[in-house]
């Protein structure tokens, strides 16, 4: 199983929305130049996660996007599934699928369990982690450019 940039790039957006929670919004302008990612992807990206409640849009002169819940409520596991990023490890898992060997497979319980593992990881990691873990990486980088 292999995540798609949709739901690698949600989560590094709302990482640097959470680094830059001090109320004001963040263009995504900034968050683009900040994290290499096109702004087009962005805004559709972007897109999901307000339907998904996860951000909030503020308009005008200074306008972007601040989060809608506190860090510590959003788990990675929650902005994968508002991009709409499967976390199935087979196809046959996936909603919708019609496979016609569901009844028989006696491997299919391997593959959910497999993929109710991988959610559960995800949904234990809140952004608040990330946010914490991203400081502290600039407070060493600060620190190991006062040494050098």
């Amino acid at each position: 199983m292999r995540l798609t940039t949709k739901g690698q790039y949600a989560v590094r957006a709302i990482v640097v929305l959470a680094t830059h929670n001090d109320g004001n919004p963040v263009a995504l302008k900034e968050i683009s130049s900040e994290e290499g990612i096109s702004l087009p992807y962005l805004e559709q990206l972007f897109v999901k996660l307000r339907k998904g409640e996860l951000v909030r849009s503020v308009r005008g002169p200074g306008g972007g996007y601040v989060l809608a819940k506190d860090p510590a409520a959003i788990s990675v596991g929650e902005i994968i599934a508002v991009v709409e990023e499967p976390l199935n490890p087979v196809a046959c898992l996936d909603e919708g699928s019609d496979c016609d060997r569901s009844e028989t497979c006696i491997t299919q319980k391997v593959w959910k369990g497999l993929g109710d593992r991988i959610k559960e990881f995800l949904n234990s990691i809140t952004i608040e982690d990330l946010r914490a873990e991203a400081s502290s990486l600039k407070s060493v980088e600060e620190a190991t450019k006062c040494i050098v």
